[in-house]
């Protein structure tokens, strides 16, 4: 099934499927999916490493008005940042974090995967301790 014969929420969930596979592939550790951290979620939650990485995933098809990681913009960001702070305060989790972002895109059945490490550029992730 291509993007647009699914609904919303089942294109994306694909995604974050998609996304966490070749994460795993890469090597990493998923410790979670879909999580609730206060007023936000986190698509994934994974170790790259010893660096404890919050992944947000965007799916688009193509012919969307924006790629994927376009649609993550400031407001976003800061969301992002505040459920990450959430789940790090939650875990006590002391050490290097980041935020990522996975952008698929979905055109004639064919998936390009990008992966866009450290979006605040460490700015509000690094060592938390």
């Amino acid at each position: 099934m291509t993007g647009k014969n699914k609904n919303h929420l089942e294109f994306g969930a694909e995604g974050e499927r998609i996304a966490a596979n070749a994460l795993v592939q890469k090597g990493w550790k998923i410790l979670g999916r879909n999580m609730r951290s206060g007023r936000g979620e986190l698509d994934i939650i994974a170790m790259d490493g010893d660096e404890l990485v919050f992944v947000e995933v965007r799916t688009r098809s193509i012919g969307r008005m924006l790629p994927p990681e376009q649609t993550v913009g400031p407001r976003k960001i800061r969301r992002l940042l505040r459920a990450a702070r959430t789940y790090i305060d939650r875990v006590s989790y002391e050490g290097n974090w980041r935020i990522d972002v996975m952008a698929i895109t979905e055109a004639g059945g064919e998936r390009r995967i990008e992966h866009f490490a450290d979006v605040t550029m460490g700015m509000e992730g690094g060592f938390m301790g």
